[in-house]
């Protein structure tokens, strides 16, 4: 791994420096997938979204501080972050028939009782088959707090939303999660409105 901070391998590309691109889209790519799998689903256009991002990225790249590596970070998280939410309300809006899928999705995989215990991998994926049923607002700032690890402020500019609807937006989202995930998690792993760490320790992060 490129062991240069975000400043720099954005000043090493200002200068034609093709490694330091690349080892940006190393270091993200993984994370804004994960955030336009939030958005959309699984479907082609999460990885048409987050090329779009870098595409962004490589014709005009945000201006960041580059004398402080967090600060410089934080900056181009936040602004790759806001770019891939944009590119993915654009394929939102252009498709009418999410509702009808999604709807049909959650009739399909509902069962009626039972329990049974998962882990790992499938606490992650049962986590974001529950969040493609919730409202985008809602899914859209839980996916960056529990898998993009961003902070209430950060998600804040992401989004501009203001702070309180984000903390807001969180404490209901937990609550459906709970309750949408109640029969597929063990009790220590079903998160509450209290409880966001409960839902971090089944995800294993």
């Amino acid at each position: 791994m490129d062991p240069r901070n975000d400043g720099d391998l954005l000043a090493a590309w200002h200068r034609g420096d093709t490694t330091a691109f690349e080892a940006l889209v190393t270091r993200y790519q993984a994370r804004l997938l994960r955030h336009a799998r939030s958005l959309l689903g699984e479907r082609a256009q999460v990885e048409d979204v987050v090329q779009d991002t870098f595409l962004k990225l490589s014709d005009r790249p945000p201006v960041v501080d580059g004398s402080d590596a967090r600060i410089a970070e934080a900056q181009l998280a936040a602004w790759l972050f806001k770019v891939t939410r944009n590119c993915c309300m654009d394929a939102l809006r252009s498709d009418k028939r999410r509702k009808t899928r999604e709807s049909e999705s959650a009739r399909q995989e509902a069962t009626p009782g039972g329990q049974r215990a998962v882990d790992g991998d499938d606490t992650r994926a049962a986590v974001e088959k529950s969040l493609e049923r919730l409202p985008v607002d809602q899914r859209e700032v839980l996916a960056l707090r529990l898998f993009g690890d961003q902070s209430y402020k950060e998600i804040a500019a992401i989004t501009g939303k203001k702070i309180g609807t984000v903390g807001w937006l969180i404490s209901v989202g937990l609550k459906a999660l709970a309750e949408e995930l109640e029969p597929l998690l063990q009790p220590r792993t079903v998160p509450t409105p209290a409880g966001e760490a409960g839902l971090r320790r089944g995800l294993g992060s």
